[in-house]
């Protein structure tokens, strides 16, 4: 009899906590930011950054920020092709999210057993830089998935793009393009080659380990990869000729990409196989 008390107990123990932890993962997932602001504000920080400094507080060392926010025309056209096409050459097709990418990232994840291979899009990478963290929680993947539908929503595709080349982190204490042309080449972001710009855009996935500046095997490897897809997506024609902007090659390809917003960790490992199309049309903001 006092077994059976005891089991009865623990069952509504259990019963109770389990209770307690979907109504706990719900609150979460139902809690989202408010991106509005963020159609005519520039963030001031982001979630990464502060974890950044906390961790840096945390081993008695000073963290010294560099970040200078530029504008959309600012920033070189070489670099956002490189970026587009070493990040997510889906950017213009999808609405947040890349759910082919996802399904590999999955099936790589299962067969290797861990949390390595995210498939996170540019939209998914900023919602998480913005407001979440590098954790490998499925929760935070599922609510970063509902911060990205809602970027792409109310902010569309330009914004949601100059945000990500403004607060994605480049190297110890680096945010952003400006800071980054300026920390590894002394230049502005607007000033970067291809050869610089794609080093930039290969780095991402590991910034605090690799150096664009310095290269080394990882980066001029895949520099190679990256420009060859460039190449074939028409990005690079030929490296004498002035390629076209993002927008430009998604509106030869017969999509409308209109000026204002309305519906359109690992980072995305990319550096996929060439394609003529890269995912160019049809894009919507």
């Amino acid at each position: 009899m006092r077994r059976r008390r005891a089991l009865a107990r623990l069952s509504g123990l259990l019963a109770l906590a389990s209770a307690a932890v979907a109504a706990a993962s719900a609150a979460y997932l139902l809690w989202l930011p408010d991106v509005a602001p963020l159609k005519k504000s520039n963030p001031p920080t982001t979630c990464y950054i502060e974890l950044r400094r906390e961790q840096a507080e945390r081993k008695g060392r000073k963290f010294e920020l560099q970040m200078a926010w530029v504008p959309w025309d600012r920033i070189s056209e070489n670099l956002k092709n490189a970026v587009f096409i070493a990040e997510d050459d889906m950017f213009y097709r999808h609405k947040g999210i890349d759910w082919e990418a996802t399904k590999t990232a999955f099936a790589k994840d299962w067969e290797e057993k861990r949390l390595a291979f995210g498939g996170s899009t540019i939209t998914q990478q900023v919602a998480r830089n913005l407001y979440l963290s590098p954790s490998k929680n499925p929760l935070r993947k599922v609510k970063e998935m509902l911060i990205a539908y809602r970027l792409e929503k109310t902010l569309g595709k330009r914004r949601i793009f100059e945000l990500y080349l403004n607060i994605a982190e480049w190297g110890k204490g680096i945010f952003g393009a400006e800071a980054a042309a300026q920390a590894y080449f002394g230049k502005p972001a607007s000033d970067l080659t291809v050869d610089e710009a794609v080093a930039m855009a290969v780095v991402l996935p590991n910034p605090k380990r690799w150096n664009p500046a310095k290269k080394g095997r990882y980066v001029e490897r895949n520099m190679r990869r990256i420009m060859q897809r460039m190449r074939a997506s028409g990005c690079l024609p030929e490296e004498e000729e002035q390629f076209l902007p993002v927008e430009e090659l998604a509106l030869s390809s017969g999509s409308v990409i209109p000026d204002a917003g309305t519906e359109g960790e690992t980072p995305r490992t990319g550096f996929g196989s060439p394609s003529s199309e890269a995912g160019f049309p049809p894009a919507t903001r």
